[in-house]
């Protein structure tokens, strides 16, 4: 009994440290609060919930949860990515690159090992939209006094926010969350005020970042909610209000960088993509199976580069960075991490108690699968926590379905057959 009571007090500690770590990552508190960065708050709740999570399950004795084949294909992803030292062109690169690979992988297990009611994910997703006002904030408030800004007029924010690319699709993902909890009927108004706002605050930050990708993925989300949306009236009108609101307050400044999609030929940016889509052609042709090693992309890029492009650039594509760094083997175990962990999703939003918040988190998949095929952010913790959020939303679905099949009574009383198609005893 003492002993099922600690692994208990152990599971909802390791959830406190799990809400924690999705609300620092966010906050980023350590970024500009001086006397918090020798904490390292990120990595000190991240590892406090899996350590808890791994002593409850030895304590009592429970296999840990690998998430299925999706969970096998990221360890087996994170493993190549480790191995890969053996090839790479830059093996110290390669071996920091597949620690943290490693991480994010442990990072995704605790997800789904912790996460495992309705009101746990709710909870962490709830952490995240209210924490992403601090980045939002962030960002506009440099905008506004134009501090540090990309080109002399992108804004950005500090960390892992200092990209404003990076920045915009991380906050994407957060907008159809907390739309769904003002949408959702059971939401008290002043939460429904505070996901308001922080829903308007990300917008608006990822307006004045002027990332191309990153507006094209929260249109495809919020696109995908709406339409998705069992309450299909008010979606569309939280949705018309967020266009008319992009159309009303958008800098002059955003929409002629938008308009430059057309003239790419004519844009440093965009053509330095084009380059690194070559780059990563011309990898894949040479090491087609396992790349040229994790995190070996920009420095293979002199190998592989055509003359005129001078500067190494990332991938500017998750998907194309996987094959030319770990080649058509990693692409494969990535795309069954991705697509499992996003077909999970799509089908716990069909779940009563959890589909309003899985249909959100599908539609963040979406968008930030999309943003992902103009930015290649291979060791982004938004990915795997995100993508460790839609696997934990299909794991309680699948708990909900099996709890009421187990509640269904079996019929009772002889059987009586009857002939097909007539309403009689046989």
């Amino acid at each position: 009994m003492v002993l099922g009571e600690q692994g208990q007090r152990r599971d909802v500690w390791a959830f406190y440290a799990l809400t924690a770590f999705a609300a620092v990552m966010y906050a980023a508190p350590g970024e500009w609060i001086p006397a918090l960065a020798p904490l390292r708050l990120a990595l000190v709740t991240s590892g406090l919930a899996a350590g808890l999570m791994v002593i409850r399950r030895l304590g009592r004795a429970e296999p840990l949860y690998v998430d299925g084949s999706r969970g096998l294909a990221l360890i087996a992803f994170s493993t190549l990515a480790v191995a890969s030292v053996g090839w790479s062109v830059n093996p110290e690169v390669t071996t920091t690159t597949g620690v943290e690979l490693l991480k994010l992988t442990a990072i995704y297990i605790t997800f789904v090992n912790v996460i495992t009611t309705g009101r746990r994910l709710a909870v962490v997703c709830g952490a995240m939209v209210l924490a992403s006002v601090v980045t939002s904030f962030g960002a506009i408030n440099w905008y506004l006094v134009g501090e540090d800004l990309v080109e002399g007029f992108r804004a950005r924010w500090v960390g892992v926010y200092a990209d404003p690319n990076h920045m915009a699709m991380n906050l994407a993902l957060v907008v159809p969350l907390a739309v769904a909890f003002v949408a959702r009927k059971g939401s008290g108004w002043v939460w429904r005020l505070a996901c308001l706002t922080a829903a308007i605050l990300a917008v608006a930050a990822i307006v004045v970042s002027h990332s191309r990708g990153g507006f094209i993925g929260l249109s495809a989300a919020m696109a995908l909610w709406a339409i998705r949306e069992k309450r299909r009236i008010q979606a569309i009108v939280v949705g018309s209000l967020f266009v008319m609101g992009l159309l009303v307050f958008a800098p002059q400044s955003f929409w002629q960088r938008n308009e430059t999609v057309a003239e790419f030929h004519e844009d440093a940016s965009a053509m330095g993509r084009v380059y690194a889509w070559q780059v990563a052609s011309r990898i894949s042709l040479d090491k087609p199976l396992l790349g040229v090693g994790a995190g070996g992309f920009r420095y293979a890029w002199p190998m592989y580069a055509p003359p005129e492009a001078r500067r190494a650039y990332v991938a500017h594509n998750i998907f194309l960075d996987v094959i030319g760094e770990l080649g058509w083997v990693g692409l494969l175990f990535f795309m069954v991490f991705t697509g499992g962990a996003a077909g999970g999703a799509f089908e716990a939003s069909r779940d009563k108690e959890v589909g309003w918040l899985a249909r959100a988190l599908s539609a963040s998949v979406v968008g930030y699968l999309v943003c992902d095929l103009f930015s290649g952010y291979i060791l982004s913790a938004h990915c795997y926590v995100l993508f460790g959020l839609a696997a934990a939303a299909h794991r309680v679905a699948r708990a909900s379905e099996a709890a009421d099949m187990q509640r269904v009574p079996a019929p009772s009383g002889p059987v009586v057959a009857t002939w097909e198609g007539s309403g009689h005893a046989a």
